[in-house]
C-alpha cells in the first residue's frame, strides 16, 4: 500500500483527493494537513510514502514544508500541487526536494499516476513539463562538480537520456539493454552525484549546463 498524505489549505479539495486515493486498492490516505507546519508534524507521525503538497499555504508554505519533510525522512516523496504549469514556486519546491509536480486541475488518473510514478522512482512525473519548467526558471549555471567526471562513459550516456526525462523502459529500449541494467546505472549515477531521485538528476543537468543533446 502506498501511504499518502494530502496537504492543502482548502478542505473541499483535500476531501476530493482523499476520496480519489481511497478508491484505489494500492493506496491509503494516512492523514491530511491544512498548512505546511501541520504537514511537517503529520509527516513525522505517519511517515507517508508520498505527500501531495500545495505550494501556497498559510503558516508555512509548501516549499519550506517540502524541505523539512525530505530532510527528516528522505524516503518520503513529495508531489507539488500547483495551479499552472510554468510556476516558479514549483521549480523552487523541486529544488527543495520535491520529486515532481502536478496541476491541481489535472485529471484524476494523472494525479494517481503521479503518486505511483514517484513511489516507483523509475521515471519523472510529466517529464516534458518538468523540462519546460527548468528551461523557464533554471538557475544560474554552476560549475560542474568533480563527481560528474567520475562517471563512466556508459553512465554519462545513461545520464544524458535520464536528463531528458526518459523512463527506464524507454532507455532500455533505445540502448538495447534490460530495464534492470538501466536501473543499476541510474542508482550508481544518483549515488555518485549525491542526488536523491531522477527529478533531482534533471535539475542537476540544467543547473550545470548538462541538459543538451550530448553530455
Amino acid at each position: 500500500m502506498i501511504r499518502v498524505l494530502i496537504v492543502d489549505d482548502q478542505a473541499l479539495f483535500r476531501g476530493g483527493i482523499r476520496m480519489l486515493v481511497a478508491s484505489q486498492p494500492d493506496m491509503v490516505c494516512v492523514g491530511e494537513a491544512a498548512d505546511g507546519a501541520q504537514a511537517v508534524r503529520v509527516a513525522a507521525e505517519q511517515e507517508p510514502d508520498v505527500v501531495l503538497m500545495d505550494v501556497r499555504m498559510p503558516v508555512l508554505d509548501g516549499i519550506s514544508a517540502t524541505a523539512r519533510i525530505v530532510q527528516a525522512r528522505p524516503a518520503t516523496r513529495v508531489v507539488v500541487l500547483t495551479t499552472f504549469d510554468l510556476d516558479e514556486a514549483a521549480a523552487r519546491a523541486i529544488r527543495a526536494g520535491a520529486s515532481g509536480f502536478v496541476l491541481k486541475d489535472a485529471e484524476p488518473e494523472l494525479v494517481l499516476a503521479s503518486i505511483r510514478t514517484v513511489h516507483a522512482g523509475n521515471e519523472v512525473v510529466a517529464a516534458s513539463a518538468t523540462r519546460e519548467l527548468f528551461k523557464a526558471f533554471g538557475a544560474q549555471r554552476r560549475t560542474v562538480p568533480q563527481a560528474f567526471a567520475e562517471l563512466t562513459d556508459r553512465e554519462r550516456q545513461i545520464f544524458a537520456l535520464a536528463a531528458k526525462g526518459l523512463s527506464n523502459t524507454e532507455i532500455a529500449r533505445g540502448e538495447f539493454v534490460s530495464e534492470a541494467t538501466v536501473k543499476t546505472h541510474i542508482s550508481r549515477i544518483l549515488q555518485k552525484l549525491g542526488l536523491r531521485d531522477r527529478v533531482q538528476l534533471v535539475v542537476f543537468a540544467y543547473e550545470h549546463g548538462l541538459a543538451g543533446e550530448h553530455v
